[in-house]
């Protein structure tokens, strides 16, 4: 009887090369054949560690098309590594549709731990980190950002986010807009490499910081926010939320009063910040 092969998830470094653990070299060693999300990158990575592979290109655009023939090799008795640009497979990255074909069909899927910019960034924060909520890249239109911000702005859990260069300044701004430019956070940037950095303070004082330091937006990086609060804080912040969307369609008195029924928080609270 043909035994199947094993689907390894593979993380590999996020910046510092030195971060690739023995066992996903012999790992990447051992595979018929390596999934990867840019092939050119990755061959640049197994070529470092001197490594010939096949590469076979996985990503967010063929992953449903090509599930289907890696699940066939596998079961044809190939093991097969997937890995993604830089840090564990899946988190913000494509993977999960291969996973959960290869799971179906009963093969056996076995993570090879290593690197990952989120818990590398969540470790050195200082901010609570018994429960966290992993938000990955917040929307690129502004006003869906926002939205998704405000919905987030009562989560009493430490948030962590993905973003980018280009969007970062304008993420900061949204964040101090929704969450109070009080609320202490964290960005790390450019974790494990040279130029690696890791500024905290309020998210007003981020947005200052980042403004005023071209440097601080290059590279990659991790926000991490912390949370609401206790109970009755995570309550105002849900009713003022609230309260802002009702007031587009209601008198302040009515939506403050509705506001307040819906989130338990004070009237007050509400209706007389947003109208004394």
């Amino acid at each position: 009887m043909l035994t199947s092969g094993t689907l390894h998830i593979v993380a590999t470094p996020i910046g510092n090369l030195g971060d690739l653990t023995p066992r996903a070299l012999d790992t990447l060693r051992s595979v018929a054949a390596i999934c990867a999300e840019d092939t050119r990158h990755t061959r640049q990575l197994l070529a470092h560690f001197g490594l010939e592979r096949p590469l076979l290109a996985l990503h967010q655009h063929n992953e449903d098309q090509q599930a289907a023939q890696l699940v066939a090799r596998l079961q044809g008795g190939d093991s097969l590594a997937l890995v993604s640009d830089a840090g564990t497979p899946l988190v913000s990255d494509p993977g999960f549709r291969l996973v959960r074909a290869a799971r179906a069909a009963g093969i056996r899927v076995s993570p090879v731990p290593g690197a990952c910019a989120a818990i590398a960034a969540l470790s050195v924060a200082g901010l609570a980190s018994d429960r966290f909520s992993f938000e990955g890249f917040l929307p690129a239109k502004a006003s869906a950002r926002r939205e998704r911000l405000a919905r987030l702005a009562a989560e009493p859990q430490t948030l962590l986010f993905y973003e980018s260069a280009h969007r970062i300044e304008e993420t900061l701004a949204d964040m101090a807009g929704a969450f109070g430019e009080q609320r202490p956070a964290v960005l790390a940037r450019e974790l494990t490499k040279l130029f690696e950095t890791v500024l905290d303070g309020t998210l007003g004082e981020l947005a200052q910081k980042v403004a005023a330091d071209p440097n601080q937006r290059k590279g990659e990086f991790v926000l991490i926010v912390e949370g609401a609060g206790d109970d009755a804080d995570a309550k105002v912040v849900e009713g003022r939320r609230i309260y802002a969307k009702l007031s587009e369609h209601l008198p302040p008195s009515t939506a403050a009063k509705l506001a307040a029924e819906l989130s338990g928080a004070p009237r007050k609270a509400l209706y007389g910040r947003n109208e004394d």
